[in-house]
């Protein structure tokens, strides 16, 4: 406890019972266990305000990020789709496809 022993401890109890007396010591020891959980009472509640609001800030950032990226939908779907509503997609064409092309006589 901040380096000091039972030694110091009853010295400065000793010392804070002759200048304070003893009808105030315990008056003073009360009001001072209350100012220490009050200040522990805020503490605690300025740091669940700090998490709440960082809670917040990180359920604002997810959505916008989720409407920027539209999920990528695979190549057979996109082709299906496009297929269903009469776009065929140009295949690209293949080695067989070239060399038919180069065979086949010019008109």
């Amino acid at each position: 406890m901040f380096g000091i022993g039972m030694p110091e401890l009853i010295i400065i109890m000793v010392i804070a019972l002759i200048v304070i007396g003893p009808h105030k010591l315990p008056e003073l020891a009360k009001s001072l266990g209350k100012g220490l959980a009050e200040f522990k009472r805020a503490s605690e509640d300025f740091q669940r305000n700090i998490q709440e609001e960082a809670r917040k800030s990180e359920e604002k950032v997810e959505p916008q990020q989720e409407a920027v990226t539209p999920p990528a939908e695979p190549e057979h779907v996109a082709t299906a789709a496009s297929a269903e509503h009469g776009h065929v997609a140009a295949a690209a064409p293949t080695e067989h496809d070239a060399g038919e092309k180069k065979d086949a006589p010019h008109a």
